[in-house]
């Protein structure tokens, strides 16, 4: 692209006064032999701007949530909660017949990886950990978050790895800036979750998100700092780390094909951002 030409990003701006500079960046890199993003990969302002409305939603969804989540409660009802909020403020439940799940939200409690599926016979107990994972689409737009709750009284060994959990994935989001790489989000994610006694599900990671629900690229969480794709500012993804209290090693439920369980029986938490690498850092859109 000539430097004067109207920038690939549809900013109107010359191409020298806009991506001119993160394109040559980028380059360089590659010429290193690192794994980079394409154009795709990387929001405009416009686009930014209208995802960002959409992770308000999302944000608000979950805070609803919070208020009304207690002991004695179906996850059915944790459903209704999100998709009459969601539809009521414009929105449409992303999860919602995305490759057939059959509801608004998933909802996955103490030995549930991911995934778990709302139903008026699961009903939340006191001592229950359970991770909320909403996502919304707004005018088109999407964006995605979860929460670990805490079920009134819970152990002190399920309020250890929530909180461990939590820290994992601030460790990760202070490696998310640009012209690093998503291995160093990994690296600091694993290497706390080991450090505390903990591992982190190896094939079960997060992805890019904002035009579609899932796009590229997708996240790891145990692999070495330095590898992965280049951190680029206008690049948009999910730092969600499942942490699990003993093996790594999952299985599916062979009933309804989603519901992801620990091998083991052990306890495991995640808790999702949603983050966009900007020029000195990341910004959390959904948290």
């Amino acid at each position: 692209m000539e430097r004067n030409e109207p920038c690939w990003c549809g900013s109107g701006k010359k191409y020298k006064k806009c991506h001119m500079a993160i394109d040559e960046q980028i380059a360089l890199h590659a010429e290193k032999g690192e794994i980079v993003p394409d154009h795709s990969m990387i929001k405009t302002a416009e686009q930014i701007e209208k995802i960002r409305i959409s992770a308000k939603l999302n944000t608000a969804v979950l805070d609803h949530v919070a208020e009304h989540i207690h002991a004695g409660m179906s996850t059915a009802e944790i459903d209704k909660l999100v998709y009459d909020f969601t539809t009521v403020h414009g929105g449409i439940p992303a999860p919602l017949d995305y490759q057939g799940f059959p509801k608004s939200v998933c909802t996955s409690i103490n030995n549930e990886i991911c995934h778990g599926i709302p139903d008026e016979s699961i009903i939340l107990q006191e001592g229950d950990i359970v991770n909320v994972d909403v996502s919304t689409i707004l005018d088109g737009y999407f964006s995605d978050a979860s929460r670990m709750f805490c079920i009134g009284e819970v152990s002190e060994r399920a309020k250890r790895l929530v909180r461990v959990t939590e820290e994992c994935v601030e460790l990760g989001l202070k490696e998310a800036k640009p012209w690093n790489h998503l291995g160093d989000i990994a690296d600091a994610i694993n290497t706390h979750a080991k450090a505390n006694g903990y591992s982190v599900v190896e094939d079960i990671g997060g992805h890019g998100i904002g035009l579609e629900f899932h796009e590229e690229p997708w996240v790891s969480y145990v692999t070495p700092k330095g590898s992965e794709m280049l951190l680029v500012p206008g690049m948009m993804f999910t730092i969600e780390p499942m942490i699990n209290e003993g093996s790594p090693d999952f299985f599916i439920d062979e009933d309804n094909g989603w519901t992801v369980y620990t091998e083991d029986d052990g306890l495991s938490a995640q808790i999702e951002y949603m983050v966009l690498i900007t020029e000195d850092g990341a910004e959390v859109l959904t948290k």
